[in-house]
């Protein structure tokens, strides 16, 4: 963050606030709350998170200590936080229908489109470029999940909504399918009052739809079980125990949030980057199986499926192959991958062959 004066010839902050807010819906923000940087109590349940080794292999949530918490640390002289939400869904986009298919491979509804990150970043520097044409210099850094920012905990506390039983942040207009940014900065903003209430109440529909059960207790993910991080995070082997769970599931899962009654309030972006490309909200797992490398690095560049590389792809792919019914098809495209130059890629292909191979029998069988 670079210097700044005191502000003694800033507007009137009540006042610049209230633009702030403005501006943000002229950028296309859903919504824009003002926060001070306490965030003790939710520092307190990530550490009883991390002790109980519930991040897995998320190294990256332990390794800047205390700078995710407390943002003065990783970005000194910040004394507010500006959090902005932007919905992502986009119209007429299957969801539940898709699991329902198990030959159609369900890419995690974020993730059809082009990378929110660029677009986000964007647009709050230029919100931080109006406020400074406003208020004069002041110190600022802009964040989109890129930095050890407690995005959710600050969204909270900006009363942008509350944290569900599912760990996400809930908005009652909203549900949960957006995404969150941040600016850090020195301008001593009034704050807004966080979210009041925990609208949940006894609704447990997410716990209930998690696959995996990753969801052990209110407002607490066991990463290793969760979908998400399992096709995301994980760089090695998908633990068989989950793989059946999995389901056509290949990056990302939005179960626990499209089950959330709240879901049914979201309203459809207007973001004509979120449209899905290359048909990722509805190609099957076959077409997608039999992209090449190349052929990946062409149609994820710009998307956020491209950081997992084309490895752990197939190797989802695979796993999604290994719960699809049998078919001649399958079969072959399994058999196709079995001298893939990856153990973990035939790790995977010959557990998904495995599957397919007793569901030919079954069919035989059954004749």
């Amino acid at each position: 963050m670079s210097s700044s004066s005191v502000h003694a010839d800033a507007p009137d902050l009540h006042a610049l606030a209230e633009r702030i807010k403005a501006w943000g819906v002229e950028l296309g923000f859903q919504q824009l709350g003002i926060t001070d940087v306490d965030l003790a109590e939710d520092e307190a349940r990530l550490s009883r998170w991390l002790d109980a080794g519930q991040h897995g292999e998320m190294g990256f949530m332990a390794k800047h200590g205390t700078k995710r918490t407390r943002p003065a640390e990783l970005v000194p002289g910040t004394i507010r936080v500006i959090s902005v939400r932007l919905d992502y869904l986009p119209a007429e986009v299957e969801t539940l229908a898709t699991l329902e298919r198990p030959e159609t491979a369900y890419v995690s509804r974020y993730a059809t489109g082009r990378d929110y990150h660029k677009l986000m970043r964007k647009r709050l520097a230029t919100l931080a470029k109006w406020i400074e044409a406003e208020a004069g210099p002041f110190g600022y850094r802009a964040f989109v999940d890129s930095a050890p920012v407690m995005e959710r905990a600050l969204a909270r506390k900006a009363g942008l909504g509350w944290v569900g039983k599912n760990a996400m942040l809930l908005n009652p207009r909203a549900g949960s399918l957006f995404f969150l940014g941040e600016l850090y900065t020195d301008l001593p903003l009034p704050v807004d009052p966080p979210f009041e209430g925990e609208h949940c109440g006894s609704c447990s529909a997410c716990r209930t739809a998690c696959p995996t059960g990753a969801i052990v207790e209110d407002r607490v993910v066991d990463a290793r079980a969760c979908i998400s991080y399992l096709t995301i995070e994980l760089f090695g082997v998908i633990p068989e125990r989950y793989r059946e769970a999995m389901g056509n599931r290949v990056f990302g899962c939005d179960d626990c949030q499209l089950v959330c009654p709240f879901t049914r309030f979201a309203t459809p972006t207007a973001e004509k980057d979120f449209t899905p490309r290359n048909d990722l909200d509805r190609a099957s797992l076959l077409s997608l199986f039999a992209w090449g490398e190349e052929e990946f690095l062409d149609k994820t560049a710009g998307s956020p499926i491209r950081r997992i590389g084309y490895e752990r792809w197939l190797r989802n792919l695979a796993v999604g192959l290994g719960n699809a019914p049998w078919s001649v098809a399958v079969e072959a495209a399994l058999r196709a991958r079995l001298a893939y130059p990856s153990d973990l890629v035939r790790e995977h292909v010959r557990w998904a062959l495995g599957r397919q191979q007793e569901r030919r029998q079954n069919v035989i069988t059954s004749a």
